[in-house]
C-alpha cells in the first residue's frame, strides 16, 4: 500500500509549516476561541465562584451552594484549556509528518476528545443554569461572573461541536484518500518467493504414441555345448 502524503486532511503533509495559512484556518480560529472560553469559565469560578456570608467562615459555591457544580466547571474548563494547547501544537507539527498512520491517530484523538467535550460542556451549561435558577439568596454574589460561566459554557458547546465536525471531515477525507490511492505492491524479481500463486502442472499419462518399451519374448538359455540335446557325463 502506497503512503499518501495528503491523507487525513493535511494538504501540505511532508512540507514546511506555513504560519499565515495555519492562522487563517477555521479549525485554528475555533480552537483558539475554545481556549478562551475555557479560561473564562474556570477563571470566573475560581476567582468569584465562592462567597461566604457574614455568619459563615468557609466560602460556598455561588451556584446554589453546590460544591460539585463549581468543581465540575473548573475541572472540564482546565482540561479543555490544556487540550486546546495540545491539539494546537499537534496541528502545527501535523503537516511535517510524512507517515499517514501517525496523522490518523492524531485526527482520531481530536475527533474523540472534541465529541466528548461537546457533550460535557452541554452538561456543564445545563448544570450551571439549573443550579443558578435554584439559588435563593443572591446577595453578595457577583452576578456578572455567574452569567459569564453560563454564557461561555453555552458558547463552548458550539465551538467544540464545530471542532468535532472539522475533525470528522478530516478523518473522512483521509480515509477516502487512502482508499482511492491504493495500489498493489510492486513485484520484486529478486525475491525467492513468488507474489502470485501458479498451480503446478503434471504430465499427462494418456497413451498417445507408440510404446517405446517392448518386452522380448521368452527364449530358453542355449545349450553351452552347442548341442541340441544334453548328454549326462559318464563316470
Amino acid at each position: 500500500m502506497e503512503s499518501n502524503s495528503a491523507a487525513y486532511g493535511v494538504s501540505l503533509a511532508g512540507t514546511g509549516f506555513d504560519l499565515i495559512k495555519f492562522i487563517k484556518q477555521p479549525q485554528t480560529i475555533i480552537r483558539f476561541l475554545s481556549w478562551v472560553f475555557a479560561i473564562v469559565v474556570f477563571a470566573s469560578i475560581t476567582a468569584e465562584g465562592y462567597v461566604n456570608s457574614s455568619s459563615e467562615i468557609q466560602a460556598k459555591c455561588v451556584f446554589n451552594r453546590n460544591e460539585g457544580a463549581c468543581h465540575y466547571g473548573v475541572g472540564i474548563g482546565v482540561i479543555a484549556f490544556l487540550a486546546c494547547i495540545a491539539f494546537l501544537l499537534a496541528d502545527v507539527f501535523l503537516p511535517s509528518m510524512s507517515n499517514a498512520q501517525e496523522r490518523k491517530y492524531i485526527v482520531m484523538a481530536d475527533l474523540g476528545f472534541s465529541g466528548a467535550w461537546t457533550f460535557l460542556w452541554f452538561v456543564c451549561f445545563c448544570l450551571m443554569a439549573d443550579q443558578w435558577s435554584k439559588t435563593q439568596d443572591t446577595s453578595g454574589i457577583p452576578t456578572d461572573a455567574v452569567h459569564a460561566v453560563i454564557v461561555f459554557s453555552f458558547f463552548s458547546i458550539g465551538s467544540w461541536g464545530a471542532l468535532s465536525y472539522f475533525a470528522l471531515v478530516r478523518f473522512r477525507h483521509g480515509v477516502d484518500d487512502v482508499t482511492q490511492n491504493y495500489v498493489d505492491p510492486p513485484v520484486d524479481p529478486t525475491s525467492p518467493y513468488p507474489t502470485t500463486y501458479t498451480p503446478p502442472t503434471y504430465p499427462s499419462f494418456q497413451n498417445t504414441g507408440q510404446d517405446v518399451f517392448h518386452q522380448p519374448p521368452f527364449v530358453p538359455n542355449p545349450d553351452p555345448t552347442g548341442q541340441s540335446s544334453y548328454q549326462p557325463p559318464v563316470y
